[in-house]
């Protein structure tokens, strides 16, 4: 019993020795590690003492620090930055949506300033600033080197300047200037538009106004179209959405969905993570839907589009989504200012992050380059004359079974033919999903 005993203490004994073998480096370590830190702080301090000291030109202690701490954020990725006071208060204003600029969202990409969209019916969107487009130069000055920051200040400006931008463009040999007209940008969150019998709802941004807009402008069209049994079904054009709010993201989402997830958000501690789930109720009543993406799809409009997608509540047209896929929360900070730090990922209901892979369409349809009018007009024009049929013909018989409400009927189904020609001339994208709609409809009409 006495060797048992001894045995069971020379265990415990070896066990305390050998946990203080591991825990001693280990507590070595942490030691080690925040002394480099503190090591790391004193040369910053040292640096910027000589900086204030030493440097040919006088300089602002606080610009210094400030210039400091936006590079630390700036280094982990795009969309982590630090926010002035004004900076701050800017951001507030732009999600209650109007403020003054040229009405493009940009990111930084290779050290250029890369366009992720712009906003419709704003001076860009009116000057032909693209998705995807190069800003390399701001008033001839270049903007390689350059803070997304400092570059983005480069382009703020009074209401009613002039700005001229250099733009690197793809399939364009060379990079050509752009003159916009600053102007202040009122961000209208949602318009609607008819197609035949079928609804058109876009959405250009995601602000505190979107799901009101949105709730607002579906039933203006309802009673435009006579009511709700009229209504073929809904296109929900994402097309150049810069995103915006989740919280938006998450009820326009839901207003179309009846049930099942809508986004989750996963960060570094599981404990941070969140999923939102759709509610019952639809906002238009299980009718048929197409939503467009293309390149300037991107954060808040790519978690609708997911979201619509996955559930297979929607058909989804177009081209791959931006690929931004990251939560950023933007932390108040003393002195007024604040920090956008990225915290987390989307995932849409499958599970699968969007960051830097986007959305893709159920189906791809590129929107061909607009031809100029002249050749488009050459073009009917040649058509025109080469166009037969049998009532063109000499001595062709005549079709005297109709009768005058058969042939009306026929009249509007050409009109309606020649509206929806007319149109894929305009925007293909959104014919294409109002030619699907159709189908879809024609379909659960005849089940």
């Amino acid at each position: 019993m006495k060797r048992f005993v001894m045995a069971a203490l020379g265990g415990t004994l070896a066990g305390a020795v050998a946990a203080t073998q591991v825990a001693a480096p280990l507590m070595a370590q942490e030691a080690e590690s925040s002394q480099s830190v503190y090591q790391q702080l004193d040369l910053f301090g040292d640096i910027f003492e000589r900086i204030r000291g030493q440097y040919v030109e006088e300089v602002d202690s606080a610009e210094l620090i400030e210039a400091a701490i936006n590079g630390m954020l700036t280094s982990l990725d795009p969309h982590s930055s630090y926010l002035p006071p004004r900076d701050f208060d800017d951001m507030q204003v732009q999600t209650r949506g109007e403020f003054g600029g040229l009405g493009i969202e940009v990111t930084q990409e290779e050290g250029f300033v890369k366009v992720v969209s712009p906003i419709d019916g704003t001076p860009a969107d009116e000057a032909g600033i693209a998705a995807g487009d190069f800003i390399t130069h701001v008033d001839s000055e270049s903007v390689l080197g350059l803070t997304l920051d400092e570059a983005v200040d480069l382009m703020r400006g009074p209401v009613g300047s002039e700005i001229v931008i250099t733009v690197v463009r793809e399939g364009e040999d060379e990079p050509f200037d752009v003159t916009i007209i600053r102007d202040t940008i009122k961000l209208t969150a949602v318009r609607s538009r008819i197609e035949g019998n079928t609804v058109v709802l876009r959405i250009t941004t995601f602000n505190d106004q979107t799901y009101p807009n949105l709730q607002e402008e579906w039933e203006k069209a309802v009673e435009e179209l006579g009511g709700l049994d009229m209504v073929e079904g809904v296109v929900l054009d994402l097309r150049n959405n810069p995103g915006g709010l989740l919280t938006q993201a998450i009820k326009v989402s839901d207003a179309f969905l009846d049930a099942g997830e809508i986004v989750s958000t996963r960060g570094r501690n599981p404990a941070d993570s969140d999923r939102y789930n759709a509610q019952p109720g639809e906002l238009i009543d299980g009718k048929p839907m197409v939503v467009i993406i293309n390149g300037g799809s991107a954060s808040a409009s790519e978690i609708v589009a997911g979201a619509l997608k996955d559930h297979r509540r929607a058909v989804v047209i177009g081209t791959k989504s931006f690929g931004k896929g990251s939560v950023q929360s933007v932390v108040p900070l003393r002195g007024d200012g604040a920090m956008r730090l990225t915290t987390a990922r989307y995932y849409t209901p499958s599970g699968r992050s969007i960051q830097a892979l986007g959305v893709a369409p159920d189906i791809v349809v590129p929107q061909p380059p607009r031809r100029p009018a002249a050749a488009e007009e050459e073009e009917n024009s040649a058509a025109a004359r080469f166009r037969r049929s049998e009532a063109d013909l000499r001595g062709a018989l005549g079709n005297d079974s109709m009768t005058d409400d058969e042939r009306r009927q026929l009249e509007e189904e050409l009109e309606r033919a020649e509206a929806a020609a007319k149109l894929r001339e305009e925007d293909y994208q959104l014919a294409y999903a109002v030619d699907i709609l159709k189908g879809l409809s024609a379909l659960r009409t005849e089940q």
